[in-house]
C-alpha cells in the first residue's frame, strides 16, 4: 500500500491515460442514458459558472457608482439603484438556476442509477457457474455493486462541478490579470501542495480499497448470517452468535481504524498545505493594500481584487478537490467496467444449430473431463456414458463421485475441459443455450424458496407461456402441492416464505412446489438431484409415484444415494470416484453382488434393525 507521491513519467503518463479513458467511458455511458437530462445539466452549470463572475464585475461598478452617490459628486442616484436591482437579478436567477439543476440532477440521478443496476444484473444473470466460484469474481461483484455503480453519475457531477468552477476561475484569473501577473501567478502556486497530497492520496486510499475488499465481504457475511432467517437456527443452537459479532467487531475495528488512520494523516497534509495557501493570501492582500495606498486603485478595484482574488482561492480548491474526487473515483468506475468486461466461458455459439426440443436417440458423455474452476482434482476424466431416450436413468453412488456433476454439465452450467456432452449426437456447445436449458427441468435437493405468491413459485416454472389459474391448479393437483396450498390463508394467492410476512411450507411441500413447476414446464428432459433424501418413506413414495407419471416418455435422469429412489429408473449406473463401475437394472445389480447389492444389504440391514 506504500504509494510515492512523486511518480517516473510514464507511471503519471499511465495514470492520466486511465483517468481519461474512464472518464470518456463514464461520460459516454451517462450520455447514452439520460441524453436530454445530461444536456439540460451542462447548460444550467455553464450558467452557474457565469453568473458569479457577473456579480464581481458588478462589485467594482457599484461601489464606486455607491461612493459617488454618497460624496454628493453625481446628483443621479438612478445608476446605483440600477445597479442594486441588477445585483438581486444576478441573485436570482442564480437560485434559480441552482433550483432547476437540483431537480434535473434528481431526474438524471434515478434513471442512471436505476439502468445501472440493472446493466449490472444484467451482466450477473450472464455470467456462467464458474464466476460464482472465484473469490475473485465475488471482490469485482462486490465493488461494482457497493462502491462503482454509482460512480459514472458521480464522476460526471464531479466534471460538471471542475467545468463550472474552471469556467469561474479563468474569468476570475482575466479580472486578475488585467492588473498584472503577480496575482494570478500566487493564485496557482498557493495551490500546488494540495494537488500533489490529492493525487498521493487518492492513489493509497484506492490500493487500501482493493487490499481489503476480501475484508469487507467477510464482515457483510458475518452481518448476513447474524441477522438472516436462515441461518437464525443454528446459530442460536450452537451459541454462534456473539463468536460471529465479535468476528465481525474485530474486522470492523480493523477497517475502521485503518480508514481513519489514513484520512487522518491526509487531514494533516492537507492543514500544512492550507496553511501555505493562507500564507500566499496574506501576500496578495498586502499587494493589494500597498497598490490602494500609492493611488493606483481606487475602493471599487479594491474591493473587485479582494473579491476576485478570495472566489479564486476557493475555487482553485474546489478544481483541486474535483480533480482528486475525479482520479478517485475513476479508479471506481474502472472496477465497474473490468467487471462489464468478464467474459463468461460458456458462451452461446454464433450460429446455433437447429434442433427438435424432443430427444430421440438421447444424452452422450463423450470422454468428457471436467474439474470446477477452484477445485484441485478432476471431477470426471475421460467420462463416458449415454442416457437414453424416453426412459429414466438412475446413477447412484457415495457423495463426491461426481453424479451432481452431470447434471451440471447437461444444462451446461459448465463446459468440460476435453471430451463432448451430445444430444442427439450434436455437441451441447453449438445449440442455442437458452432454447436448450428451456426443455431441461432439474428437481434439486432443496428447490428455491421463492417469497412469493403460490402462484407465481409454480409459474415461474413457465413464465413465457403465461399460464392462467387452471393451468396452475392443473400442476399442483398432478404434484400434490394442491394440499399444503388449499391451507393457506389465501390460497394460490397466499405470499411463501417469511421475508414479507406469508406463509412458510415444510420440505416436503417445497418440492411439491418444484415438482408442480416442473409439471407446468412440461420439459422433454427431467432430472431430479437428491429431491427424497429428505423425506419419509410415504412421503417419498407419493412423491415418486407423482414424478412416474411426469417423467413418462421423457428422458429423465436421477442422481440419488436412496435405492428405493433409484428403483424407479428402467437402468442404473453406479458411480465412483468420477467413473461408472456398474449398470443394470436393480435386479440385475443386485445378482452381480458388486458395490452396488453390498450397499443395498447395508440400506436393507439399517431399515430393519430401526424398524
Amino acid at each position: 500500500m506504500d504509494e510515492k507521491i512523486f511518480k517516473s513519467p510514464k507511471e503519471i503518463w499511465d495514470n492520466i491515460s486511465l483517468l481519461t479513458r474512464n472518464l470518456f467511458k463514464a461520460t459516454a455511458l451517462v450520455w447514452d442514458i439520460a441524453r436530454k437530462w445530461t444536456i439540460l445539466w451542462a447548460c444550467l452549470l455553464i450558467v452557474q459558472g457565469i453568473l458569479p463572475v457577473a456579480t464581481v464585475y458588478l462589485t467594482k461598478a457599484f461601489i464606486n457608482s455607491l461612493t459617488i452617490t454618497i460624496s454628493g459628486r453625481g446628483t443621479d442616484a438612478s445608476k446605483t439603484v440600477s445597479l442594486a436591482l441588477l445585483f438581486i437579478i444576478i441573485y436570482l436567477a442564480n437560485s434559480i438556476a441552482g433550483f432547476a439543476q437540483k431537480l434535473v440532477k434528481i431526474k438524471q440521478t434515478e434513471i442512471i442509477q436505476d439502468t445501472m443496476t440493472n446493466r449490472i444484473h444484467e451482466k450477473a444473470l450472464e455470467m456462467d457457474m464458474a464466476f460464482f466460484e472465484s473469490p475473485e469474481s465475488f471482490d469485482k461483484l462486490y465493488r461494482a455493486q457497493n462502491d462503482a455503480k454509482n460512480m459514472p453519475q458521480t464522476l460526471l457531477d464531479n466534471l460538471g462541478m471542475l467545468v463550472q468552477s474552471c469556467i469561474t476561475l479563468f474569468a476570475m484569473a482575466g479580472i486578475l490579470f488585467s492588473f498584472g501577473v503577480l496575482l494570478p501567478v500566487l493564485l496557482f502556486v498557493g495551490t500546488i501542495p494540495a494537488l500533489f497530497i490529492i493525487g498521493y492520496y487518492s492513489r493509497k486510499m484506492n490500493s487500501w480499497r482493493i487490499m481489503r475488499t476480501p475484508d469487507s465481504r467477510m464482515a457483510g457475511y458475518y452481518d448476513h448470517m447474524i441477522t438472516h432467517r436462515n441461518s437464525a437456527q443454528e446459530i442460536r443452537l450452537y451459541g454462534l452468535g456473539d463468536s460471529f459479532r465479535k468476528s465481525y467487531q474485530n474486522l470492523r475495528a480493523v477497517l475502521r481504524n485503518e480508514k481513519i488512520a489514513l484520512t487522518r494523516e491526509q487531514a494533516v497534509a492537507e492543514f500544512a498545505a492550507q496553511l501555505f495557501g493562507m500564507a500566499v493570501i496574506g501576500i496578495a492582500v498586502i499587494w493589494i493594500l500597498l497598490r490602494a495606498a500609492h493611488g493606483k486603485a481606487n475602493l471599487g478595484e479594491v474591493a473587485m481584487l479582494y473579491q476576485a482574488f478570495n472566489q479564486g482561492q476557493g475555487l482553485m480548491k474546489n478544481v483541486l478537490g474535483n480533480v482528486g474526487t475525479i482520479y478517485k473515483n475513476s479508479m471506481f468506475v474502472d472496477d465497474l467496467f473490468v467487471f462489464f468486461g468478464i467474459e463468461p466461458t460458456v458462451k452461446n455459439p454464433a450460429e446455433p444449430l437447429e434442433f427438435d426440443s424432443s430427444l430421440k436417440d438421447g444424452i452422450v458423455f463423450d470422454n468428457a473431463t471436467f474439474r470446477y474452476p477452484c477445485g484441485a482434482d478432476h471431477v470426471i476424466k475421460k467420462f463416458s456414458i449415454k442416457i437414453p431416450a424416453g426412459i429414466t436413468t438412475a446413477i447412484v453412488g457415495p457423495n463426491g463421485a461426481g453424479k451432481s456433476t452431470l447434471t451440471r454439465l447437461i444444462c451446461r452450467f459448465y463446459d468440460p475441459e476435453s471430451g463432448r456432452v451430445l444430444l442427439d449426437g450434436v455437441d451441447m456447445k453449438d445449440l442455442d443455450l437458452k432454447r436448450h436449458r428451456g426443455r431441461i427441468s432439474v428437481l434439486f435437493q432443496e428447490p428455491v424458496h421463492f417469497n412469493a405468491t403460490a402462484f407465481d413459485n409454480i409459474a415461474f416454472g413457465s413464465m413465457e407461456s403465461g399460464p392462467g389459474l387452471d393451468d396452475i391448479k392443473r400442476a399442483a393437483v398432478s404434484s400434490g402441492a394442491d394440499v399444503p396450498i388449499s391451507r393457506l390463508p389465501n390460497g394460490y394467492e397466499t405470499v411463501l416464505g417469511k421475508w414479507f410476512g406469508g406463509s412458510d411450507l415444510s420440505l416436503g411441500e417445497w418440492q411439491r412446489v418444484a415438482l408442480a413447476r416442473a409439471f407446468l414446464r412440461n420439459s422433454a428432459i427431467l432430472m431430479l438431484d437428491e429431491p427424497t433424501s429428505s423425506m419419509d418413506s410415504w412421503a417419498e413414495n407419493d412423491w415418486l409415484k407423482r414424478f412416474k407419471a411426469l417423467a413418462r416418455g421423457k428422458t429423465s435422469l436421477i442422481i440419488t444415494h436412496r435405492f428405493t429412489t433409484a428403483m424407479q429408473a428402467d437402468i442404473i449406473h453406479v458411480m465412483d470416484k468420477g467413473s461408472i463401475v456398474e449398470s443394470g437394472t436393480h435386479d440385475e445389480l443386485i445378482k452381480k453382488g458388486g458395490m452396488y447389492a453390498r450397499s443395498w444389504k447395508e440400506q436393507t440391514k439399517e431399515y430393519e434393525h430401526s424398524s
